[in-house]
């Protein structure tokens, strides 16, 4: 039993590593898929289209617009949380695809995963697109496997940003105003 006890830190710390190792893992490949999709769209309309899948896979945007929304989430009907997953899922999609131009590849240098527990972990990198240089942090959850539940860049929650907005949408009218809101940013070319 005494043996066991001694054991069980550095067996956790054994899972936690290996956990942390494969959610940097699954992170990269992801962002691999993403720039060979990059590269083979001809404008960012085709490459919104193209990546949407790979996205898909590797997002949890249901987890990111619950709480993008905030506490009023529990107030939407499954049928208007499903609007609203669907409306941000397409905001976040086209509004990551503009920030690229097809062809040119950011250089992305990551600084190793670290373990938050309960099934999170944060990958930081250093990203220099356009001679330009960033601080990025990818934040992963398991929801379904290892998925991305928010970017952080220099510093600023993608998520927080979103909720200071859908936050207020919703105090001023509840889910409908929310939906409204995301379809006005979703229709805006």
């Amino acid at each position: 039993m005494n043996r066991f006890l001694l054991l069980l830190p550095l067996l956790l710390s054994t899972y936690a590593a290996a956990a942390t190792a494969e959610a940097e893992q699954k992170l990269q490949r992801a962002i691999t898929e993403v720039l060979a999709v990059a590269d083979r769209a001809a404008n960012r309309a085709v490459l919104a289209q193209k990546v949407r899948p790979v996205l898909q896979r590797n997002v949890s945007f249901e987890t990111m617009t619950k709480r993008a929304v905030g506490p009023g989430w529990r107030s939407f009907s499954p049928k208007e949380q499903q609007q609203a997953t669907d409306l941000f899922t397409t905001l976040i999609i086209r509004t990551y695809s503009n920030k690229f131009t097809p062809g040119e590849r950011p250089v992305i240098t990551y600084r190793g995963a670290v373990d938050l527990g309960s099934g999170r972990v944060d990958v930081p990198s250093n990203m220099v697109y356009k001679g330009s240089r960033y601080s990025v942090t990818y934040r992963l959850e398991q929801v379904s496997g290892w998925q991305i539940t928010d970017v952080v860049i220099e510093g600023v929650s993608m998520i927080a940003n979103y909720r200071s907005q859908l936050d207020a949408q919703f105090k001023r009218g509840g889910a409908p105003a929310v939906i409204n809101s995301l379809n006005q940013s979703v229709s805006r070319p």
